[in-house]
């Protein structure tokens, strides 16, 4: 399984917690920095914590030289996130050739509050 560094996702605070075959789980310490002008987490930094997700869930399942890009992701925001613990986890749902279904949940300290679905498009590295 692949050792992989998103150093966007670094970025933004968030860090792998779980990976394993077809699975991912990404967590996240809400800072000030995350929230919206009335507080909640920034829509934004939802959907960035889900696709970042949901995408290594899909390479969890790829043999090295290959890797995956976003061609979709779908997100039903349920409820404003409003904690300062978030964790996303995804699962592969049905993976071919050249594309992975995904599909990924946000909680926030254990409440469900976003939804999404992805397809992840799989390509050989450069």
């Amino acid at each position: 399984m692949k050792d992989i560094v998103v150093p966007f996702l670094e970025h933004t605070g968030a860090s792998l917690k779980n990976f394993s075959k077809g699975k991912a789980e990404v967590e996240l310490h809400v800072q000030p920095y995350h929230l919206q002008h009335i507080g909640f987490v920034h829509g934004g930094v939802i959907s960035t914590l889900m696709d970042n997700t949901g995408w290594y869930a899909a390479v969890s399942n790829l043999e090295n030289g290959f890797t995956a890009v976003t061609m979709e992701i779908k997100i039903n925001y349920l409820k404003p996130a409003l904690g300062k613990y978030l964790v996303a986890s995804a699962s592969v749902k049905r993976q071919g050739r050249t594309t992975s279904f995904v599909t990924i949940e946000l909680h926030d300290q254990g409440e469900l509050i976003a939804y999404a679905t992805g397809t992840y498009a799989l390509i050989k590295e450069d």
